[in-house]
């Protein structure tokens, strides 16, 4: 839900959101915003406000924890910052395991500009780790995020634990039928990051328009009256996705909550379905992190 936001931004919108009536915080080691998280869920807590079961709360293993025998310092790092004794869900959050000179070093590059990267990243290694979270009562479940088909197999096959969740980029334009399809089979939810097309990101042609000013959204909304953002998120909560709009302003963080009183027809979801243009409508492509294509489980060295 809030994503890469930090500081005092993060805090406002995570208060926002409580406001509204939102009990998903979504975060990760690597947004570095779990310290202020904690304290907005201290201040919660602390009135009496809301009670620490009242929320879900998920963050996820930074790259540079990808082996074994760090998974649990990593979670008790972030279980530190956020003030919690657990979280109800951890996530891999990429299958790439990166070297870093220590626990800060979340991006760690070489003199050439090149990611540092683990080339001995042993998923089977890493998910008995998380595996030993949950035994160990620090995460609720455990599950998965950018994992593509093969890796999805492999984890399901030798865990103990299945993976409960996978997140992974899904909006109108990216909707991961094939990948969906599989974690389906092993009963594994999927929830959507960058679910209304990631504007700030790449895809802003004449031909394919940011989601949020396609005619059709446009249309829709407009006889809806409901923002596009609205559409879109009703588009994949229809589809039995979980969703994770990212926002800081109040109005929007309301806007992206009230999508619980209406329903598209049959004929509106169809139409949004046609808007899927598959592998070509990615966004997310973790361009930042230079040379992790030539990790051999970089997730995107296959369709899906």
């Amino acid at each position: 839900m809030v994503g890469k936001a930090r500081g005092d931004d993060v805090k406002a919108a995570v208060s926002a959101a409580l406001e509204c009536g939102y009990r998903h915080i979504d975060t990760s080691y690597l947004y570095q915003n779990e310290a202020a998280i904690g304290e907005v869920l201290k201040e919660w807590f602390s009135s009496g406000r809301l009670k620490r079961e009242d929320l879900f709360i998920t963050s996820k293993l930074p790259m540079i924890g990808n082996r074994e025998k760090d998974v649990s310092r990593f979670l008790l790092k972030s279980l530190a910052m956020l003030g919690l004794t657990y979280v109800d869900l951890y996530l891999i959050h990429y299958p790439v395991g990166f070297i870093g000179k220590d626990d800060n070093d979340i991006k760690p590059k070489d003199e050439e500009g090149n990611t540092v990267l683990d080339f001995e990243t042993n998923l089977e290694g890493i998910w008995r780790g998380m595996e030993a979270q949950v035994d160990a009562g620090r995460a609720k479940s455990i599950g998965i995020s950018n994992f593509n088909s093969k890796q999805v197999e492999r984890i399901t096959k030798l865990g103990r634990i299945k993976p409960a969740n996978q997140q992974v980029e899904v909006h109108a334009y990216h909707m991961q039928r094939d990948l969906r399809a599989v974690c389906e089979k092993h009963s594994i939810t999927v929830c959507a990051f960058c679910p209304i097309g990631a504007p700030h990101m790449k895809i802003r042609t004449e031909k394919h328009p940011p989601l949020l000013e396609h005619p059709l959204v446009v249309k829709i909304a407009s006889q809806r009256g409901k923002t596009t953002a609205q559409i879109l998120l009703r588009h994949l909560i229809q589809h039995g996705l979980v969703v994770i709009p990212k926002s800081v302003r109040a109005e929007r963080i309301k806007q992206n909550f009230q999508v619980f009183d209406f329903e598209l027809s049959p004929e509106e979801m169809a139409q949004l379905d046609t808007l899927d243009r598959g592998g070509a409508g990615r966004m997310f492509t973790c361009d930042f992190f230079k040379g992790i294509e030539r990790h051999p489980e970089h997730p995107f060295n296959i369709p899906f």
